[in-house]
């Protein structure tokens, strides 16, 4: 069993929790960040929050053995590139959503 972080903008929250089942269903334990349907973009929460929810999910990407990106469209955002680089950091595997779905 892997812990799996999963890292991605929430303009996908849909393939984030798709994937996340399917994964879990394999046997891996995936961490996801918090989804709020009422809150679906950054600006939505107060910079305080932000920074909150920044350091919670590197929290479980520090938990986790692996990061997923979601790279949908081969999109990365700004975050996710940040995100990528501290898990790199920390010496986690990185996988790709664009690769599993070949």
């Amino acid at each position: 069993m892997k812990v799996i972080t999963v890292c991605g903008s929430m303009k996908f929250i849909k393939e984030m929790i798709e994937i996340a089942e399917t994964l879990e269903m394999q046997g891996n334990c995936m961490l996801m960040p918090l989804y709020n349907p009422f809150k679906t973009r950054k600006d939505d929460y107060t910079q305080e929050e932000a920074i909150i929810l920044d350091e919670m999910h590197k929290e479980r990407i520090k938990l986790a053995h692996a990061i997923l990106v979601l790279d949908v469209d081969h999109y990365i955002g700004e975050s996710t590139k940040k995100e990528i680089q501290f898990a790199k950091k920390l010496n986690k595997e990185i996988i790709y959503y664009s690769h599993l779905i070949q």
